[in-house]
């Protein structure tokens, strides 16, 4: 502990006196410093209600602390309390599909991955009928409804990821109806399993595809049966057993009730699909589940402004990663997330330190440091029901969540592009770089609703996302040729043990987006602007609904 203690005096990093006309810049080497103290072995891949979550928010609060900043949290606190539901299903139980009498071998982990969400000691499902229900999307809004009034207590709900037109053809019913390649929050897991809940399932499976998931069964099968929540009322409906299935397994399934899975992909692209009962199958489960309830934090920390001190800008960024699970072929067993997110909480820390070496801003700056985003942006998500500062009155959040570590790049990739007013800001100052902001290549990964800004964009909060798996960097030595080569090394790290520091990385492309958040964090805290959606962006009503809040 000690030897902790010491490093972290050392990495406090205080900021020499800087001129008040030159903007500060991001360092790489105190942003690496950072990296490698998150991912050491102490701190165990930083899983929330471990040890390892222990390490991190006492160094995190530390080094704020060092800085100079204001606890940030509720009461004055620098930490706000996430309460969790923590779960393991246990890997001593059963589960089987059984087709006319004969079974279709399930094995957690490899050919199906399941987790529950739900404070239970046992999950059984006895002899469940599985139902298809296509992509399990009903969006008015779009005419489409693939439930059809279908019951779906006590059955298995089968899903297709993605949304209904991800592959459409010309002259398909859903072609052009949500996002083309550009998923929709209907594409989402999260929104299959909520919507599975709400009918009543005993079960939602859907069937992993890699390209429609925008990930392989490593990412799927990473949580090895684990899960976390945050601790809900009891009106909330979750369904008591949630995963995936592989697609040769969804194949034989299919096949074994007379059914050919290729054709009802198709089928699933009409507005007039009706859900498809697997004839003659049944699920079956009973598995043993570790639940406790732990308290989790987000690190809070914040400069008030001088003029407009409950107008805030917030820059987040998660501090969680996935702890421990099996070993490599190197027989490491810490998954480590340097880069998602050490680097981003990095990079957060860095803010903050530019900020607080200059004049305190008109409005005010939070800095948050969230829990459980790999989880379902879980600490976030407790943040936008539980905001420390009105939403209504949170001018923008800006995210990083995954940032490039192949060095200085003449693109910056925006995930999310075109969706409010903050476009024009990034445009603005990443040309006094160099550089051009162009949209993310990966549209079908919905990586918009796959980092913890999202948490108050669904509140109407804009914002504006920074995510190096949303295409590859337009690198100055290398140029996209190099960028993909970057991308692809990296995707088979993700949430992997070897997501972990390596001394080639090169963090000034990294900085460079560091800076680009301090420029556009610094217009907005020392000016009256309100950034603003486009107008018909899914959640634009919604903060128009608390305009008048702004106005005055």
């Amino acid at each position: 502990m000690r030897k902790l203690a010491l490093v972290i005096g050392a990495l406090s990093l205080a900021a020499p006196a800087l001129a008040q006309d030159k903007a500060p810049q991001a360092d790489p080497a105190h942003m690496t410093e950072t990296v490698k103290m998150l991912s050491s072995d102490a701190f165990g891949g930083r899983s929330p209600g471990t040890p390892g979550e222990d390490q991190t928010v006492a160094y995190l609060v530390k080094r704020l602390k060092a800085m100079g900043l204001q606890p940030g949290g509720p009461n004055g606190q620098w930490t706000q309390t996430v309460p969790m539901v923590h779960t393991q299903v246990g890997s001593d139980g059963t589960m089987g599909i059984s087709a006319d009498g004969k079974p279709i071998a399930l094995d957690q982990g490899d050919n199906i991955n399941v987790t529950t969400v739900q404070p239970t000691q046992r999950i059984t499902i006895d002899k469940a009928p599985l139902v298809f229900v296509g992509y399990g999307v009903d969006a008015p809004e779009a005419k489409w409804d693939d439930y059809k009034g279908v019951d779906l207590h006590g059955k298995v709900a089968v899903f297709l990821v993605n949304d209904p037109d991800f592959a459409a053809k010309d002259g398909e019913d859903a072609k052009g109806r949500f996002g083309d390649r550009r998923m929709t929050y209907y594409g989402r897991w999260t929104y299959k399993f909520e919507e599975a809940a709400r009918r009543g399932a005993a079960a939602a499976l859907i069937i992993h595809d890699t390209d429609a998931a925008g990930y392989g069964w490593s990412t799927v099968s990473a949580s090895n049966g684990e899960n976390y929540d945050i601790v809900r009322s009891a009106d909330e409906k979750t369904v008591p057993l949630q995963g995936w299935i592989r697609g040769d397994l969804a194949k034989q399934m299919f096949s074994a009730a007379g059914l050919d899975l290729a054709k009802l992909r198709v089928a699933a692209r009409s507005a007039d699909f009706h859900p498809v009962t697997l004839t003659g199958e049944s699920f079956s489960a009973d598995l043993p589940v570790t639940s406790k309830t732990i308290k989790s934090s987000n690190v809070l920390a914040k400069i008030s402004g001088t003029q407009h001190p409950d107008e805030t800008i917030m820059f987040g960024a998660h501090w969680d990663a996935y702890g421990r699970g099996k070993p490599d072929a190197e027989g490491n067993t810490i998954r480590r997330g340097a880069n998602d997110d050490g680097l981003g909480v990095a990079a957060v820390l860095e803010l903050a330190r530019m900020f607080k070496s200059q004049p305190r801003p008109d409005r005010s700056l939070v800095f948050a440091l969230w829990t459980g985003e790999e989880r379902g942006l879980l600490g976030s998500e407790y943040y936008a029901v539980h905001p420390v500062y009105p939403l209504s009155k949170t001018v923008a959040d800006l995210t990083f969540d995954i940032l490039q570590t192949a060095g200085p790049a003449k693109n910056v990739v925006l995930v999310g592009k075109g969706n409010s007013s903050l476009d024009k800001d990034l445009e603005q100052f990443a040309s006094t770089q160099g550089r051009t902001v162009v949209p993310e290549t990966f549209t079908e990964r919905g990586l918009f609703f796959r980092a913890d800004h999202f948490s108050v964009v669904k509140r109407g909060v804009p914002s504006l996302l920074l995510m190096a798996l949303g295409g590859p960097p337009d690198l100055v030595q290398g140029g996209t040729e190099k960028g993909q080569a970057w991308l692809d090394a990296y995707m088979k790290c993700y949430h992997q043990t070897c997501d972990a520091w390596t001394p080639d990385w090169n963090l000034k492309g990294a900085a460079q987006d560091v800076d680009l958040f301090y420029d556009i964090g610094n217009k907005l805290a020392n000016s009256r602007e309100w950034p603003k959606w486009r107008p018909d962006f899914s959640f634009a009503k919604i903060r128009q609904k608390t305009a008048d809040q702004r106005n005055n």
